[in-house]
Parts: structure tokens; C-alpha cells; sequence
């Protein structure tokens, strides 16, 4: 019987083991299978997005079918260039690889870990169609905060509304309350700036520019800024030579003892006739004096100005960032001081400001009608300090809108110039609806909140006179790893008595060069 009860069991015991053993098999089966489908789904997912198949929410600032992504990146788009004794010719050229810091919301908060800080200032009359590109390309590169002083069309309602709602934007009107204070401002009563008053029209937008720069230096130490610019609202920094396309990158490279970092401007140069948005549609730019081989320049002087005063139509000596510190001062509107020291400068080989100027036809137009001086040589002379202002107001003062359209495309066209690609950023910044965003969000009525009172009278870099001083108006009713390759020269210059006016690049005179003072 226990052999019996032994052969009738026997074949059960292999069987239970069967199926322990296939039930096993079946749950690693799963196992894997559960643990690899995600895996494979991600890969999938990763090879569709940068292949295209799937919009990545990270690419969305490139414009649609741009294989170009972002300029700069790995190498510097100028740097990378070497530079030719046949041309000034140079392509802002755009890497591949996206190790760009994109932002996703159009209110750009970025935070308060994100240093260095780095605040804007400009004087503006502009309306938002330039304003808005101008802004958010600079929210782009790393910029917190924006100064606008505004006047014009950029203090009406349906503009200013707009800019008061965006984030890290202070506005400041020009009303009686900001001329009386500024009237009791330590340089109007100094003498550094002084030759430019009571003069109309480019002397009287550089004094207000300075001015604010001024106010502008107070509000930027209270937010606790570390760098401020000056800027006007038809240039854009562009941030070669950083490891990133990001002015925060470059600006955090520059060694601490350094308290000014000069950006040498390129100028555009008018393509069509028929431009609306420079930033987007211009693409040429004249490379600057200080970024060509001096060769070259000279060389291909008299072929490039094309009769023209200069090589560049406008200025050619740049603008510039300061680090934030006790006893700063403007130096005009394209430089920066120190009360108690010759600053640290330092400029760059490879960054630069690019400089839309004259870009529409109805630039030169709107400076005949803003400014209320004769058709004269004389005359001119009181209202303009550079000689192609002069000679731009004169044509659109006399000439019929024919003749003032070929001239301004003759005079400007160059035959070598430097071409861009920086519109990618605004392109994609406008595709991806970021201004109709800020626009529609902002409130139907605009409260014209002065910033003035954040204004700290104490400030060392602002001196209140006397209230007994009278209040000079304004207007024309009254006659690291970066120093080595980006850095040009480090100056410890001697003191500035005056200010920094606008300036043109060497010039020729017969044979010989010249450059101004």
C-alpha cells in the first residue's frame, strides 16, 4: 500500500513544479516587459522630437522648420571667423547644438538665484512694436530688469499700460516732478556735461539720457542689481564669445576687478526700401572698427564709404555696461565713471551692440520732425553732433520723398559688410505668441504710478543742490576663461573732464587717418 500511495502520487509532484516554474517565467516576462515599454517609448519619444516628428515645449522659441535653432553656442560666432585682409566681411554665424538657456513662460521669472542680476536702461518715445522684440530678446540673454523712461508715443495709455504689466518693468513718465528733480541732480550742476546744454534735438536727448542714467543707477542699486546698461531702443546686445548665448554668461566671466565692459557697436546697413521690422528683416551689419584688422580698414576705406563722412553713418564707439558700485556716474550716453576712481575697463574682441539705425525710411523722416531746427548748414550744426545726422536731416528737410529714398539707400549700402542671423530669437519670440500675450493680458486702464519716490535723494552718486538753485528745463525753448580671448585692451584711462559724446571711427583726411577726440 505505501508503494501504491507512492506510485499514485509520483506524477503529481512534477507537475506542481511545472507550473510554479511557468508561472515564474510568465511574471519576469512582464516584468521586463513593463520595465523596457517605457524605456523604449522614451527613446522613441527622444529620436521623433529632434528629428522633428514631435514639437519639443523646449524648441518652441525656434521658428517652425528652422534647423538653425540658436546662433553662438559652443564657439564664438565671430571668434570662429578669422579675420581676412580682403574683407570685413564677417557671418554671425549659429552652432547646432542648443546649450541655450530657454525660458518657457513669457513672464520670464526667473527667480532670485539667477546672478549676475543685470538691469537695462533706455530713453524711449517708441511705440510697442519696437519696444516689445526689443525687450523680450534681452529677457532672452538673461536680463531681469528693464528702466524705461518714456515720452511720446511710449507714455500713451495703450502703450504704457502694456509695459507697466510685464514683470521686472519699471516705467518712469517725463512730468514736471522728474525735470525738478533732475534740475537739482548733482551733474546738472557739474560741469562735465555742461557744453551739451541748452542746445535742441541730439544735444537735448543726450542730456536726458544721462539724466535718467543717473536716476537710473539709484533704482538699479536698490533692486539689488549687479550690471546696468544703457541702451536705446534700436540696439541689441549680441553676447559672442560666452559660452552660451547669454549676456548673463558673459558678464559673469568678466573678472571682478573690472568695473566697465565696453561693447564695440556693429551698424546695419539698408537692404530694400520697403523695411517695417528691422529686427527680423535687416540681416547686414558693418563690422566695427575695433573688430577688423586695421589693414583692412584702411585699405578699403574709400571703397566702403562711398562718399559718406565716415565709415559708419552713426557712432562707432560703442556702449557699455558698469558694475554696480558706490559713487557711479553716467558718462554720457555711452559710457560710464566713478566719482572716487578711473574705473577698470575693459573691451570686448568679440561681442557687440548691433546698431539698427536708419533702418526704415521713416527714420529719416521722424528726426526732421522732432526736431525744430532750419534747413542750414549752420544751423544743423546746433542740433546734430554727428556729420551724417546733418546731411540725413537736410535731405529730408528740402527733397521730395523720391529723392530722399535713393539717397538713403546710396548712402547706406556698403560693399562689405557684416551679415546676421540674431532675427531667430525675435522670430521665434513673435511665433510663439509671447507679444500678443503681454499685450492682451495687460489691464484696461493704466495707473501712472511715478517710480520717483523709490528715488534715495542720499544716493552718493546724487547730490540734492540748494532748493534756492533755480530749475534749468530742458528743451529748445532755452539756448576667466573670457579675459584671454575676449578682451582687446584693459585701460586704466585718465580722468574724463567731459563727457563721452557719440564719436565716428577713424576717418580719412586726404591720405592720412584721423580720429576724433
Amino acid at each position: 500500500m505505501p508503494s501504491h500511495h507512492h506510485h499514485l502520487h509520483a506524477p503529481l509532484r512534477p507537475t506542481a513544479s511545472s507550473s510554479s516554474s511557468s508561472t515564474q517565467s510568465f511574471t519576469s516576462k512582464l516584468l521586463l516587459l513593463l520595465t523596457l515599454l517605457p524605456l523604449t517609448l522614451a527613446a522613441l519619444a527622444f529620436v521623433l522630437q529632434w528629428r522633428g516628428g514631435v514639437t519639443d515645449p523646449t524648441t518652441r522659441w525656434a521658428p517652425p522648420g528652422s534647423e538653425k535653432l540658436f546662433p553662438g553656442m559652443d564657439a564664438s560666432p565671430i571668434s570662429a571667423v578669422s579675420h581676412s585682409s580682403h574683407s570685413d566681411c564677417v557671418k554671425l554665424g549659429r552652432s547646432a547644438s542648443p546649450s541655450f538657456p530657454y525660458y518657457h513662460d513669457w513672464k520670464f521669472d526667473y527667480g532670485s538665484n539667477l546672478k549676475p542680476k543685470i538691469c537695462i536702461t533706455t530713453s524711449t518715445s517708441a511705440g510697442l512694436e519696437q519696444i516689445l522684440p526689443w525687450m523680450f530678446y534681452h529677457k532672452v540673454l538673461g536680463v531681469t530688469t528693464f528702466f524705461l523712461f518714456v515720452e511720446g508715443k511710449a507714455a500713451s495709455p495703450d502703450v504704457s499700460k502694456v509695459l507697466e504689466s510685464i514683470p521686472g518693468v519699471k516705467v518712469i513718465y517725463r512730468t514736471r516732478e522728474l525735470e525738478e528733480k533732475q534740475a537739482k541732480s548733482r551733474i546738472w550742476n557739474e560741469t562735465w556735461l555742461s557744453s551739451f546744454f541748452y542746445k535742441p534735438c541730439n544735444y537735448e536727448l543726450f542730456v536726458k539720457q544721462s539724466l535718467n542714467m543717473e536716476m537710473a543707477i539709484v533704482m538699479a542699486r536698490d533692486a539689488g542689481m549687479d550690471w546696468i546698461l544703457h541702451l536705446d531702443t534700436d540696439e541689441l546686445i549680441h553676447p559672442a564669445g560666452a559660452r552660451e548665448y547669454s549676456l548673463r554668461q558673459l558678464l559673469l566671466d568678466v573678472p571682478k576687478n573690472v568695473d566697465m565692459v565696453i561693447f564695440p557697436n556693429y551698424e546695419s546697413s539698408v537692404e530694400r526700401d520697403d523695411i517695417k521690422e528691422p529686427f527680423t528683416e535687416v540681416s547686414m551689419f558693418k563690422r566695427n572698427y575695433d573688430h577688423l584688422p586695421k589693414d583692412t580698414y584702411f585699405g578699403m576705406y574709400k571703397d566702403s564709404t562711398r562718399g559718406n563722412p565716415n565709415y559708419f553713418l552713426t557712432y562707432g564707439n560703442g556702449k557699455s555696461a558698469a558694475r554696480i558700485q558706490d559713487h557711479l556716474r553716467p558718462n554720457g550716453a555711452h559710457r560710464w565713471h566713478n566719482y572716487m576712481k578711473t574705473p577698470n575697463e575693459i573691451k570686448l574682441e568679440e561681442a557687440a551692440v548691433l546698431h539698427y539705425t536708419y533702418a526704415k525710411f521713416s527714420d529719416l523722416t521722424s528726426r526732421r520732425d522732432r526736431c525744430g531746427c532750419k534747413p542750414t548748414r549752420e544751423d544743423v550744426k546746433r542740433c546734430f553732433m554727428l556729420e551724417f545726422d546733418r546731411s540725413a536731416f537736410m535731405i529730408a528737410a528740402t527733397a521730395t520723398e523720391g529723392e530722399m529714398m535713393n539717397w538713403l539707400i546710396w548712402k547706406s549700402l556698403k560693399a562689405d559688410v557684416a551679415e546676421s542671423e540674431e532675427t531667430v530669437i525675435i522670430q521665434g519670440l513673435r511665433e510663439s505668441g509671447v507679444f500678443s500675450s503681454v499685450i492682451a493680458s495687460a489691464p484696461s486702464t493704466v495707473s501712472k504710478e511715478k517710480f520717483l519716490s523709490t528715488i534715495d535723494s542720499s544716493n552718493s552718486s546724487r547730490a540734492v543742490a540748494s532748493e534756492s538753485l533755480p530749475s534749468r528745463k530742458l528743451g529748445r525753448n532755452r539756448r576667466n576663461q573670457a579675459t584671454v580671448r575676449k578682451v582687446l585692451s584693459i585701460d586704466s584711462a585718465a580722468f574724463q573732464e567731459a563727457a563721452i559724446p557719440p564719436l565716428s571711427p577713424p576717418a580719412m583726411d586726404g591720405d592720412h587717418f584721423t580720429m576724433e577726440a
